[in-house]
């Protein structure tokens, strides 16, 4: 046993920097192939798993921290702990930012993205800040919040403002009761730290309600599974025909908004595929906007509301039709009823003289 627990060690000092490298880029693979659908007891049993080994090793690092061991293979786990919380929180803000990616509009939900990635990218060089107990349980409670926002309402099967609230509350006391047990566990390093404990999950707890209701929180457990812009959509049995304009190739790459003819007197459609968690039934919008050259802003033409239904995986189908587009710039943004955007499908109609090639397709 020490024998292993020797070579285990002189290989990590030797390797460090690869091997940490090495781990957060084959964790973040494992999670993008394995955490599938939000609402799966195999995937929220998994980050449940790295917040018990984060929070274990916290309790353990400042344990032996307050009372160092004497027994040698103690001495050496004392030594792989900040290892521990490193690949716990680095497989938590992976499993986070796969899920919340899926149900973000970057330019509505980058801030609290950026700050996801942040914390994914920055494990790689918090090593030396996991000895802190302020530091440790600061990011603790971050991963307990994110979590707590969308696990809550896959548990309720609802969302919305009271839902969130009840994830900030109940984020807030497993933060108390793992204090309370960081009290019992170290109480010299507790009491000494205690303020700036209580400041920091204060600070975070605020400033993550600050982002949930300025609509910088991506509508977890929502996810915008297909989009599209037609000149038809019809209902044939459990799928739909639409019919769209046929492009070539690179007319239709994904960072770039779709050009379509506009046809006198006919209307648009637009077809969305969004996904919800088992028995989760809510509303989403579709809010057609037009790009306004005058006043260099976006203006809301039309909106309409429709129920979707949770359950399926690939997502709730349903679609929209407006009247009476003009050439110019174009979107329609997916959302919810407090205005999180889920996706968005952006346009530009264009009149044109030569015929238009029209595709059908079975969604």
């Amino acid at each position: 046993m020490n024998s292993l627990l020797n070579r285990a060690e002189v290989f990590y000092e030797k390797h460090e920097g690869r091997v940490s490298s090495f781990a957060l880029i084959a964790g973040f693979i494992f999670d993008s192939l394995t955490l599938q659908r939000i609402d799966l007891l195999f995937e929220n049993l998994i980050i449940i798993s790295y917040l018990v080994i984060s929070g274990g090793s916290i309790l353990l690092l400042n344990h032996y921290g307050e009372n160092p061991p004497q027994k040698s293979v103690f001495v050496r786990t004392q030594n792989f702990l900040p290892l521990f919380i490193q690949f716990a929180f680095g497989g938590l803000f992976s499993g986070f930012f796969i899920f919340y990616t899926r149900s973000a509009t970057l330019s509505s939900s980058w801030p609290f993205m950026l700050i996801l990635l942040f914390l994914l990218v920055g494990n790689e060089f918090f090593k030396k800040y996991y000895q802190r107990l302020t530091f440790q349980v600061s990011i603790y409670f971050v991963a307990i919040f994110s979590f707590s926002i969308f696990f809550v309402p896959v548990l309720l099967k609802s969302m919305g403002v009271l839902v969130f609230l009840l994830s900030g509350a109940i984020s807030l006391m497993v933060i108390y009761l793992f204090s309370q047990i960081l009290f019992k566990v170290v109480p010299d390093r507790f009491v000494g730290e205690k303020e700036k404990l209580r400041n920091s999950v204060l600070i975070i707890f605020v400033l993550i309600n600050i982002l949930y209701f300025s609509n910088l929180i991506p509508p977890i457990p929502l996810a915008l599974k297909d989009t599209g812009i037609y000149y038809s959509i019809n209902r044939v049995g459990d799928n739909y025909r639409v019919v769209g304009e046929k492009h070539r190739w690179y007319e239709s790459l994904p960072l770039l908004p779709e050009t379509i003819s506009l046809q006198a007197g006919s209307p648009m459609y637009v077809f969305s595929s969004v996904f919800a968690p088992t028995d989760l039934n809510t509303r989403i919008i579709h809010d057609w906007q037009y790009f306004d050259d005058a006043t260099d802003k976006w203006v809301s033409a039309t909106k309409i509301s429709f129920a979707i239904k949770g359950g399926r995986g690939e997502g709730y189908r349903g679609f929209s039709k407006k009247e009476n587009l003009f050439a110019g710039k174009w979107r329609v943004d997916v959302k919810t009823e407090r205005n999180q955007i889920i996706g968005r499908v952006r346009f530009n109609v264009e009149k044109s003289s030569n015929p238009i090639v029209l595709q059908e397709k079975i969604l």
